[in-house]
């Protein structure tokens, strides 16, 4: 490496939804943890994979669903920067973690380093609806929506809507409390909608999409990390081949593949808006307009960032610690055709996509190297975890969401 991170200061993998089996952790764990950073983690008990990592310094035990009260967050969030006992780099991996840091920065400054943020940004990017109309304020190219108040106005979109469409929840910590849907769901026709409609209450938390073919789209990714002038200390351009479920979920297998004009939309959007620190960002390229349209802000890291790393072995959690912590961030090009695989769910989502002879034009022919989400030589006890806890209840999600696939409506994980 032609870096060195400080090793006198720690850092702290955050995330407060209850889904054990999460690599994005693990793999923030070992990009640190292989630079001599003491890591810990926050887990949902003391056999998940995260807590099983060599590079692991302790796992806090503390099962939480994102539903809480924030101060109860809070709290819990400051005791554990008591019990660490030095400045820790926080690293949220869902999006209710980077709200509740970015609405409390006053109360966990102190105990804990982070990027600092308009307190109120986070949680707009993270909300469907808060991420439509800023990309209606800044010119972003973004899928048709509408956001219904009542079953009456999804009623009165019915009967005008262009089946299929997408229907997501809207705010990111309702999802956990009252969630209308699992995740991103397709809905093929009028009739499917009010039935799901139905079950949404009086006030329906979702945004219904217009859904972009994917006969007629490409999948990208974009994950970054910004200084406090908005500057990309580390900004990567991908394209997803498979995700599970198919076309709708998290992403199973992806390249990095060079778009210089992706990569300036990105950054031009993110000066814009004033946002600092690390981001994960779903695109699909429109063939039929030409246009880059925004699915998803997601402002913290993302599951599969491990994909990217510039020539100087920086990825985005590296950049930010590097950062945090008063040390420059080495440049370098991205390793262009490098893959990730998610090996858990790049298997179904391989046959799912076989099944349907769907191919992504920009991914290369041949991978310039591997990244696996879970299985690595110097660390395998976070890959053996994995299956212990996977294999049983792992196989009967990934034949519910099968069948729900089949069915004509996919549903994703609420995460990346």
């Amino acid at each position: 490496m032609p870096f060195e991170a400080d090793r006198d200061v720690p850092g702290l993998i955050v995330k407060f939804g209850d889904y054990p089996v999460h690599h994005g952790g693990v793999g923030a764990i070992r990009s640190l943890g292989r630079l001599g950073v003491p890591m810990y983690a926050i887990t949902e008990d003391a056999h998940t994979p995260a807590a099983a990592s060599r590079y692991l310094k302790r796992a806090f035990v503390w099962p939480t669903t994102g539903a809480e009260d924030p101060g109860r967050l809070v709290e819990g969030l400051q005791r554990i920067g008591r019990r660490i006992g030095r400045p820790t780099v926080l690293v949220p991996t869902d999006e209710e973690a980077a709200v509740l840091i970015a609405e409390h920065q006053d109360e966990l400054a102190g105990l804990f380093l982070f990027p600092r943020v308009d307190p109120a940004l986070p949680r707009r990017l993270a909300s469907k609806q808060g991420l439509h109309e800023l990309c209606a304020e800044h010119g972003i190219a973004s899928p048709s929506a509408a956001f219904p108040e009542s079953y009456d106005e999804i009623v009165a979109f019915a009967d005008t809507a262009r089946f299929p469409m997408v229907a997501k929840n809207r705010e990111a910590f309702v999802r956990r409390s009252r969630p209308a849907v699992n995740g991103t769901t397709r809905i093929a026709t009028r009739e499917g909608l009010l039935t799901l409609a139905r079950d949404w209450g009086e006030q329906p938390g979702v945004i219904l999409q217009e859904y972009l073919p994917r006969e007629e789209a490409e999948d990208w990714i974009v994950h970054a990390c910004f200084d406090a002038d908005s500057h990309p200390l580390a900004l990567f351009t991908g394209v997803k081949v498979r995700s599970w479920p198919p076309h709708a979920g998290m992403t199973a297998n992806a390249y990095v593949v060079d778009n210089p004009e992706l990569a300036d939309l990105a950054a031009r959007f993110v000066k814009q808006i004033g946002f600092t620190g690390i981001i994960d960002l779903d695109l699909r390229f429109d063939r039929r307009d030409g246009q880059y349209k925004l699915l998803d802000f997601n402002p913290r890291t993302g599951a599969q960032f491990r994909l990217f790393e510039n020539e100087s072995g920086v990825d985005v959690v590296r950049a930010m610690h590097l950062n945090l912590t008063g040390r420059a961030v080495p440049e370098g090009e991205q390793r262009a055709g490098h893959r990730f695989v998610v090996e858990n769910i790049d298997l179904p989502a391989l046959l799912a996509y076989r099944r349907s002879g769907y191919t992504t034009p920009h991914a290369p022919a041949k991978a310039s190297g591997t990244e696996l989400a879970w299985l690595a030589g110097d660390d395998p006890m976070p890959f053996l975890t994995m299956l212990a806890r996977f294999v049983r209840p792992g196989a009967k999600h990934l034949y519910q969401l099968w069948r729900t696939n089949r069915r004509g409506s996919s549903t994703t994980p609420t995460t990346k």
